[in-house]
């Protein structure tokens, strides 16, 4: 099991660990999954998307500065020394964006629950109804590593120049622009040279994380080159950044993603395939 994964069995291990946090990333979207197993880990804290992030950006879910972080996560009872552990209720959805948004700010014990909620019931882990009440604040310190994101401007430089590999984990239809975009205002297609790996691909029948380089090396992965992740709004570009830290490469999150590139007037965008 690679380092940034746990199997629901270790996890249940380790839940009467005082250094260990759950956090519950569940995000539900309309055109996300929608059935996922119900309750919540006993002792995890709900980490909501949509509440920390830069509420000065009217792109979704953006990764908020340093210090707004810091104050949320302290709130959540995290810790310099805590050691995290990510979950969803779907599997693995949103719980890779909570992933990188703490790696982003330099957080070094991550990892996210394999399989998710589900995973975690069927290894008979227990279940509550509700998270666990206000904890004690905690001393977690946020330092942005600028090296996790880059922004339109470093994308543009990525196509521009080939420095970088875009990888986009929406689906095929909608990166070909055969489907309207699930959010209005939004062109259809992709970024110049970027190729498609939907990120349902790299998971099984149960959510659990498919950690296998044939994936990628079939989407036209060039090894020698850095990778940007994107999507419609930096959500499940995480789980290909996570399957990616798996197999020991790291890579930028484009944060903006498609919410932010097709909805400008002054962004390249192509349709079709990826290139072959």
């Amino acid at each position: 099991m690679p380092n940034s994964l746990i199997a629901a069995s270790d996890a249940i291990a380790r839940s009467g660990d005082a250094r260990t946090v759950f956090i519950d990333g569940s995000w539900t979207f309309p055109a996300g999954p929608q059935d996922g197993a119900n309750g919540c880990i006993p002792g995890s804290r709900h980490f909501d998307i949509d509440e920390i992030r830069d509420t000065a950006n009217p792109l979704p879910h953006m990764l908020p500065d340093a210090d707004t972080f810091t104050r949320h996560a302290q709130a959540m009872g995290i810790n310099r020394d805590s050691r995290l552990i990510v979950y969803d209720r779907y599997g693995l959805f949103s719980a890779a964006r909570v992933w990188w948004m703490f790696t982003a700010m330099g957080h070094t014990e991550v990892q996210v629950l394999d399989g998710g909620l589900p995973a975690w019931v069927a290894a008979g882990g227990p279940i509550n109804s509700d998270h666990a009440p206000e904890p004690e604040p905690g001393d977690f310190v946020a330092r942005l590593r600028p090296d996790r994101l880059v922004d339109r401007d470093g994308v543009q430089t990525a196509i521009r120049t080939g420095g970088a590999q875009i990888f986009d984990s929406r689906g095929k239809a909608r990166f070909a622009a055969r489907v309207p975009e699930p959010r209005e205002g939004m062109r259809g297609g992709h970024m110049p040279g970027a190729r498609n790996l939907p990120y349902t691909k790299l998971l099984d029948r149960d959510g659990k994380l498919q950690v296998d380089p044939k994936l990628f090396d079939e989407a036209g992965l060039d090894p020698d080159k850095p990778v940007i992740t994107s999507c419609g709004s930096g959500v499940t570009a995480c789980i290909l950044s996570l399957a990616l830290d798996c197999l020991g490469r790291e890579s930028a999150v484009y944060d903006g993603s498609w919410s932010e590139w097709g909805s400008r007037p002054d962004t390249e965008i192509e349709t079709g395939r990826a290139p072959s």
